[in-house]
């Protein structure tokens, strides 16, 4: 029977998603994509396949989890199954310089970014910067790699240091620093490349800005705290939306959280796109809205299309 599968390497974030789906009785399975075997011989099976691989699967000792995920994709779309977050949108989340490409492309502007590496290419980079500038890895997530720099003699140090981080693709992404006048930045969800919601975040503790519980380490980003760092924004609405829903459309793209700053001037910049999205609960029960279920819905929608079954059938074929 044809089903729902979710492409994944991290139970914790799909735990939330797998609560939905069951509660409205979709039939779906996992593929836990850590390690496998893929014949080529053989057609995948039918159904709805969701990707949500991370970039930063790397850090849970899941080194090749986003490659042979690529190939899991190439595989399913060249039998014409139904992929939601494509293959592209596979490429987005694993490099910021395929990213920052592309929204340029589409005249959304991006932090100017040089990619070095190297050491005496990243301080050579960094030098043909006036004021303050972060550096992070081409293949992030997490905030892998940010750190903000005031100057090329503070990035010698810390590059010759024992805590440089290394990038997994060797990349790393010299920035500059886009100073806002409010310590915050600005997440717009999509689901089935519609608006969902603007999700404000607190940064004024760092970069760490990740919605999900999993993602939150201390008491001072905790969720359920009164000082939580996460706000959903009531009735946004800017010029934004509509570039940001074509570009997730020619770049194959479903689900996404885009990110973007504005600077002292009111310039809106965009810095980060992740199409393996997670909410965050305490926010959007204040809210009233829950991201996992419209996903789960959407799901249930294209699987429909794909089989003929709607989704209220198959609740109450659950029953």
């Amino acid at each position: 029977m044809p089903k729902i599968y979710v492409i994944h390497e991290n139970d914790e974030w799909t735990e939330p998603l797998r609560i939905q789906l069951q509660k409205l009785g979709l039939p779906f399975e996992e593929w836990y994509l850590n390690e496998g075997r893929l014949d080529l011989s053989v057609s995948p099976p039918p159904g709805v396949f969701y990707n949500r691989m991370s970039a930063s699967s790397h850090t849970r000792n899941h080194r090749f989890a986003a490659e042979y995920t690529a190939a899991v994709l190439s595989w399913l779309e060249g039998h014409g199954r139904r992929v939601i977050n494509s293959s592209r949108a596979l490429q987005l989340e694993v490099s910021k310089v395929a990213q920052y490409t592309a929204l340029q492309a589409h005249g959304i502007r991006t932090p100017r970014t040089v990619a070095a590496i190297g050491r005496d290419e990243i301080l050579a980079a960094a030098r043909s910067f006036d004021g303050p500038f972060i550096t992070k890895h081409n293949r992030g997530g997490k905030g892998l790699g940010v750190r903000l720099f005031q100057d090329t003699i503070a990035l010698r140090d810390y590059i010759d240091g024992p805590e440089f981080e290394a990038p997994i693709d060797g990349i790393t992404l010299i920035q500059e620093y886009i100073e806002s006048p409010e310590p915050f930045i600005t997440r717009c969800e999509f689901i089935g490349g519609e608006f969902l919601y603007a999700l404000r975040a607190d940064t004024s503790d760092g970069f760490l800005l990740c919605p999900a519980d999993e993602c939150q380490t201390d008491d001072a980003y905790c969720p359920a705290t009164p000082t939580s760092k996460f706000q959903i924004v009531k009735d946004f609405d800017h010029p934004i939306l509509e570039r940001y829903q074509n570009f997730l459309a020619d770049n194959g793209t479903h689900i996404a959280g885009i990110e973007f700053i504005l600077d002292k001037n009111g310039e809106l910049y965009t810095y980060d796109i992740n199409t393996n999205t997670n909410y965050n609960p305490t926010a959007e029960a204040e809210a009233g809205v829950s991201g996992m279920r419209r996903i789960a819905e959407y799901l249930g929608d294209q699987l429909a299309e794909v089989t003929g079954f709607g989704v209220k059938q198959r609740q109450i074929a659950a029953r």
